[in-house]
Parts: C-alpha cells; sequence; structure tokens
C-alpha cells in the first residue's frame, strides 16, 4: 500500500457508546456525520428506530457512494484524507521487518478473527469459507507462535470453518473459549474470576455468559420466528449471541426488520444490540468482549503480568476495536485492521484484505526460523 494509492471510501461504522472508547490512536473524527451518528446510537432495549436505520445505513454504503472517491459531497472525505490515514495506518507487510524488530526479545502471540479477516466477506454467513492456501498458512504460523481465532461466530461454526486442532478459539465474541490446553481441573481465573475447566483438545476454557444460555437461545427462536417474512433476513444462533445478518436483505426492509428485532429485544432487557458489518448482534449485558478474551488467553498462557510477550491482534470489524484498545493500554504488540477504506480505530497498521492477510502470515512463518535463537 503506497502513499499514493486510490482506495474507495466509505463513512466509517460509527463506535458503539457502550464500549467508551477513547479518541482513537491515529484516527480522524473529522468525518462528516461521524460525531452525529455517535450521539445517535443508544444500546439498549429502548434504541430510537431512526438511530438503527441510520447505524445501518452509515455501515452499508451504497455502490455509488463507494466508487465516489473524488466527489465533493458532504458525507465523502476527500482523497488527501485519505493518503493521511494510509500514513498514519500503514500497510503491515510494508512494515513487517519494522514490526519484526519490535518484537525482538519477545514471544509473539497472534489472535485473528476470521470473518474478513481470514475468509472473505460473502452474501450467506454459511458459506464463508477459508482457502486452503489460507488454512495452511495459518497452521504454519501455530507452530511457531500460540495462535487463537477470535470470532462473533459460535465456537463450533469457526471450528467447522478452520479445523486446525493447534489452535484457541473464541467464539461468541469471546464468551465461548477453548484451547489444546492439557491441565488440572476447576481453577479459577485470577483476573476475571470466572471458572474455567481444562480438558483434553477443544473443551471449555471459560464461558462468562454461561447463565444467559437459557434467553439466548428463546431469543434466537423468536427472532427467527419474527424475521423469516422479510426475504434475505438470516437469524444465526452463536451459543452465546445472536447475529441478524441483514446483508441479502432489501434496503427497503431494513426498517421493518429494525422494528422486529427491536419489538423483541424490548422484552429482554438483559440483552443489548451491537453492529457489526451488515448483522444486528444481540449479547448479554455483562461486560466481555473480544478484549476481555485477549487478556483472559494472555493469562491461560501465562502472559498476564509479563513485559516478554508481543500480541498482533489481526481484524476487520468493529468488535475488534475492543481488542485493539486492550493492546493500547497494554502498551504491548499491535493491532492490524483489515480494510480497504479509511475507517475509526485503534490498529496502528492495516491490510486492505485476506489476501494480504496470507500473505503477512506466510511471511512470519518463514521469518521464525531465522530468528530462533531471538524468540
Amino acid at each position: 500500500m503506497t502513499k499514493n494509492a486510490v482506495v474507495p471510501i466509505e463513512i466509517p461504522v460509527p463506535v458503539s457508546q457502550h464500549y467508551s472508547y477513547p479518541p482513537p490512536r491515529g484516527g480522524n473524527t473529522n468525518y462528516p456525520n461521524y460525531k452525529k451518528l455517535l450521539n445517535q446510537i443508544e444500546l439498549n432495549g429502548a434504541n430510537k428506530l431512526n438511530s438503527w436505520l441510520d447505524c445501518m445505513r452509515a455501515s452499508s454504503p451504497t455502490q455509488t457512494r463507494k466508487n465516489s472517491i473524488l466527489t465533493s459531497s458532504p458525507v465523502m472525505p476527500l482523497i488527501d484524507e485519505t493518503d493521511k490515514w494510509i500514513e498514519e495506518h500503514p500497510s503491515a507487510l510494508c512494515k513487517f521487518e519494522d514490526i519484526m524488530a519490535m518484537s525482538k526479545g519477545k514471544k509473539i502471540v497472534m489472535f485473528l478473527d476470521y470473518d474478513g479477516t481470514l475468509s472473505p466477506i460473502v452474501d450467506d454467513p454459511d458459506r464463508a469459507y477459508m482457502s486452503e492456501a489460507m488454512r495452511e498458512a495459518v497452521k504454519d504460523v501455530a507452530m511457531h507462535f500460540p495462535t487463537a481465532i477470535v470470532s462473533g461466530r459460535g465456537t463450533d461454526k469457526v471450528l467447522s470453518f478452520v479445523r486446525l486442532k493447534e489452535l484457541y478459539y473464541a467464539g461468541s465474541h469471546g464468551m465461548d473459549i477453548v484451547g489444546p490446553t492439557i491441565g488440572p481441573k476447576n481453577m479459577k481465573s485470577k483476573v476475571h474470576n470466572c471458572l474455567f475447566i481444562y480438558f483434553y483438545a477443544k473443551e471449555v476454557l471459560c464461558q462468562p455468559a454461561s447463565d444467559f444460555l437459557p434467553i439466548i437461545e428463546e431469543i434466537s427462536k423468536t427472532l427467527t420466528e419474527k424475521t423469516k417474512m422479510i426475504p434475505g433476513a438470516k437469524v444465526e444462533d452463536n451459543k452465546f449471541c445472536v447475529s441478524v445478518h441483514y446483508r441479502c436483505v432489501d434496503e427497503k426492509k431494513w426498517g421493518t426488520l429494525a422494528e422486529q428485532v427491536k419489538s423483541v429485544l424490548n422484552e429482554y432487557p438483559k440483552l443489548q444490540l451491537t453492529q457489526g458489518r451488515k448483522v444486528l448482534e444481540i449479547r448479554p449485558t455483562i461486560k466481555w468482549n473480544k478484549g476481555n478474551a485477549l487478556e483472559f488467553l494472555l493469562e491461560t498462557l501465562g502472559y498476564a503480568d509479563s513485559n516478554e510477550v508481543f500480541p498482533v491482534y489481526i481484524g476487520d470489524d468493529r468488535t475488534d476495536e475492543d481488542a485493539f484498545k486492550v493492546l493500547c493500554e497494554r502498551q504491548q504488540g499491535i493491532g492490524i485492521l483489515v480494510s480497504k477504506v479509511p475507517k475509526e480505530t485503534n490498529a496502528c497498521f492495516s491490510l486492505r484484505e485476506p489476501t494480504e492477510v496470507k500473505e503477512l502470515l506466510q511471511k512470519l512463518a518463514q521469518w521464525k526460523p531465522l530468528a530462533t535463537n531471538e524468540h
């Protein structure tokens, strides 16, 4: 990615007030309508329909808007802002040697989102398959570094896509963590005070929202029934959260879909709404997200208070910002945002698409043998 590279622009997805982010490091908060939308969002059962629609439209720009890179329309940032964003979030591929120099003398731990990071975004979420080349790249990296997949998907679904036993998996935005660890049973986390159990490969490590399982199952069935008359709508039960996909829904029907989700959510005050890329997500109201999952896994690996670790988190969605934020607060490791367009982010580096993620992982696996004596 060069300084003068031309990339399409879209309005960034407004960051949820629920997470109370600080101003993003290196981010540009001057996008038109960004602050206005930010102030409109209230992620609780009393959300106003218009605010929901504003969020849905902001995260789903039309093809015309994407391609209008040189327009002077007030809803579009100018090309020089794109150049500035790229300068502030340089390509992790171009800066690979610098990143490796930053990690010198420390243990790299890899955290990878799935959709949009290891696999392309597709219309049917059940067909978000990763390529065999990507699977091999992830496997090669995991041979040298502890590696985790951190996804909003249910753990079972991510496992069925990735099919690598060497990894840790944190599904449902980190509310369902399993891993290839063998150790004593019935141990308690020092940091998060949540019960977790070690079994043989791919058994439960942590489920902080286990009390919500019955209510999540109930709302999943209710939403499926409520939305079945809206063409293209798909409800996905991710065990500890529910995703309502509207990627294939006609924009004219978004209001109807939002109204149906709103009417159901109003009956469940212990649940909250968050939003990803063309998906509405219903989650428990506990303070647990991908950032907490990252901290938990570092603790599980013995790096809770260590200065000898270098976490690398790669993700493409707003939910990944929780993990980027944790890395900023720890002043350890780096966050890498996967995006072809400028977005508000706490990540330091960027990649444009999953093929670049694959290339970065391949470089990392090839680099490791050369650095055996340093790590």
